[in-house]
């Protein structure tokens, strides 16, 4: 529909409603005739009997046209938003779509451009601007104008409802390296190439996300994520991943000996836990963040560039995930809007200090060679004799204690 259609009918719309009114007011000064008792017909209809002879003197005076309601509101033309400003504000709308208007006003801050988030609402309102699905279709209407041409079922799969998932409960995370959380996601099909799919991890205390692009979803391209690009990433910190939480998907569960996603993780020595069957909302961080990938990137990059190859689609994904991680805010949990990499290298000394604390409660003394250690009933030595760690007999000095920690070592079958 047109916008010259649209006025007509909001036009007609006006009419209507103040005949309305005007004959609400005439029947209040007919019935009041008709009767000849004025308090009988305001009783009636509702009405006091200073707003009857109010409507009386006005009718009197002027006619039915008197009678039509009239806004005591003024618009204070001063108050307006300036045109530099609310062109910004309708041109920003159309390159983040799924910003809203709090975002925009924080993040037109950043240009010197002073807006607040009611402004940019009442900007967004004049121009039909005021959903994300309309934001994403006026987005949608300016590439096709600039000569990109996205096919039927190209749009038909970016414009595909996602459900909002919301994770019920919390997740258990104490500091960077306690807990990530892995999952798979489906980007959709792209001609000449096929089915996408994201290889997802993300630090469930600082937010730290990254994820990597694969044509399949099997059990080598999860290990692969892992290997590729989050072991590296603890690795150059210092800070070890101790557990990793996966949905039930066959690329994440199966027998350790031929399953090379449960191989891995038992030989960097990573717990594994898993969701409850059925319960994507037990994941739920990875699940919200696949929402925010979809509407801040993957709905817009498709609107302006038609990809070619994986390769393509990883190297603008790599450039989202570090604006994501290094400069844009998140109000998550411990977050408090700092960016996640500020979380992250804020919370370093906190992941550090419960290592060397759980290293010091994992460590055992042993008795001095000339103690005897005795067995579970108290009652009877458990050995004379002491050896060392490995089994291997020989006495341990006694002019010092010996400090065995406890490793949970892996198979030795296992290669490394």
């Amino acid at each position: 529909m047109s916008k010259t259609n649209k006025f007509h009918l909001l036009k007609l719309s006006e009419i209507n409603t103040e005949s309305k009114l005007i004959k609400s007011k005439l029947g209040l000064l007919q019935l009041a005739e008709q009767l000849g008792n004025v308090s009988t017909a305001c009783k009636y209809l509702g009405y006091s009997r200073d707003t009857f002879y109010r409507y009386k003197e006005l009718f009197e005076e002027g006619g039915e046209i008197a009678l039509k309601e009239l806004s005591r509101r003024k618009p204070n033309v001063k108050n307006r938003t300036s045109p530099e400003i609310e062109e910004r504000v309708v041109s920003y709308a159309i390159e983040n779509p799924a910003y809203g208007q709090t975002r925009v006003s924080n993040e037109l801050k950043k240009e010197g451009v002073f807006i607040s988030p009611a402004g940019v609402r009442c900007v967004w309102l004049r121009h039909d601007l005021e959903t994300f699905k309309k934001r994403l279709k006026a987005l949608e209407a300016k590439v096709a104008q600039e000569g990109f041409i996205l096919t039927e079922a190209q749009v038909a799969a970016l414009e595909k409802a996602k459900e909002e998932k919301q994770a019920q409960g919390e997740i258990e995370t104490y500091h960077p390296g306690y807990l990530g959380a892995q999952d798979t996601y489906y980007v959709g099909y792209i001609k000449g190439v096929g089915k996408i799919y994201q290889q997802t991890f993300i630090d469930t205390y600082a937010k730290v996300a990254t994820a990597k692009i694969y044509d399949r979803k099997i059990a080598l391209v999860a290990a692969d994520t892992l290997n590729d690009r989050v072991i590296p990433l603890y690795d150059k910190y210092g800070i070890p991943l101790m557990r990793i939480l996966t949905d039930r998907g066959t690329e994440y569960c199966g027998a350790r000996e031929h399953h090379e996603y449960q191989l891995y993780l038992a030989i960097e020595d990573i717990d594994h836990s898993k969701t409850k069957a059925k319960s994507p909302q037990t994941n739920g961080i990875c699940e919200r963040f696949h929402r925010t990938m979809q509407d801040e990137f993957y709905a817009i990059a498709f609107r302006k560039k038609i990809y070619q190859s994986i390769e393509e689609l990883q190297a603008d994904v790599d450039v989202w995930l570090d604006y994501y991680n290094n400069e844009r805010p998140h109000s998550g949990k411990y977050c408090y809007g700092k960016t996640p990499m500020q979380t992250w290298n804020d919370s370093l000394p906190l992941a550090k200090e419960k290592l060397l604390n759980n290293h010091s409660q994992n460590v055992v003394s042993l008795p001095l060679s000339d103690e005897t250690e005795t067995g579970s009933g108290g009652d009877q030595p458990a050995r004379d004799n002491l050896t060392d760690w490995n089994g291997q007999k020989g006495q341990i000095s006694p002019s010092f204690p010996s400090i065995i920690p406890r490793e949970n070592t892996l198979e030795n079958a296992l290669p490394r």
